[in-house]
């Protein structure tokens, strides 16, 4: 299945910036022209700090696989546990166990959000918190958060959770519930540092704890798998 490979991370280090870092990056830029003026050390300092910026705020492309019944990875990092787990009271998923396959953002990794499946946005629930270290067990039910749950064409409904950590402060979305998401597609960005939960239902999970996912492409499992049809890419 798909997971990281040379072209993703070369995209990852030198591709556009989120529009959501604009004001980031260009004021970090406007200091550092300032800066420079002053004193040249200082306006090296704030050149390093600005490229910082640009380069947490990088937004590359991903070449998203598609076939019915994939879910992709919802955001780059590392997977930390795949463990069965009751999904959080928000989602509406019942009381029934799920699959959730966590991943830990550090602040090397691109931040943007992306949907696992294609379908509709059935919930959209942001629910304040504290910011402990997002790798922590109880960051999913005590940090702040932004959860979604997404049903396919078929019914079948999952669950995505943004999770805040000890740096990350602010989630910042652009769905909301009744719009039609395609797989791969942006949902949004946190900012500085994070983690990412999803529920799945009983199926087929392909990843392990400690494997490097890319988001939009990793491969994480396959809903109501059936046998091998020839797989398709498109770049979103």
């Amino acid at each position: 299945m798909a997971g990281p490979n040379a072209l993703s991370q070369f995209q990852a280090i030198f591709s556009p910036i989120h529009k959501d870092g604009y004001k980031f990056v260009g004021g970090a830029a406007a200091v550092t022209l300032v800066a420079f003026y002053i004193w040249d050390t200082l306006g090296f300092i704030c050149l390093l700090a600005t490229l910082a910026l640009a380069f947490f705020f990088r937004d590359p492309k991903r070449v998203v696989p598609d076939r019915d019944g994939l879910v992709v990875a919802p955001s780059d990092g590392t997977v930390i546990s795949v463990n069965p787990m009751l999904p959080p009271a928000e989602l509406n998923l019942g009381a029934e166990p799920m699959t959730r396959v966590s991943v830990f953002l550090s602040l090397l990794d691109v931040h943007v959000a992306r949907a696992p499946v294609a379908g509709t946005i059935l919930t959209d629930v942001h629910t304040d918190g504290i910011y402990k270290n997002a790798a922590a067990p109880e960051a999913p039910s005590e940090n702040e958060r932004q959860s979604f749950t997404i049903e396919t064409k078929t019914g079948t409904k999952i669950g995505v959770v943004l999770v805040s950590g000890y740096v990350a402060r602010r989630i910042i979305t652009n769905v909301k519930v009744g719009d039609a998401v395609t797989a791969g597609e942006r949902i949004g960005i946190i900012r500085f540092g994070s983690r990412t939960d999803l529920y799945l239902p009983a199926g087929t999970v392909f990843v392990s704890e400690g494997q490097r996912m890319i988001a939009g492409e990793t491969v994480v499992a396959e809903l109501g798998l059936t046998e091998p049809t020839p797989r398709r890419f498109a770049r979103v």
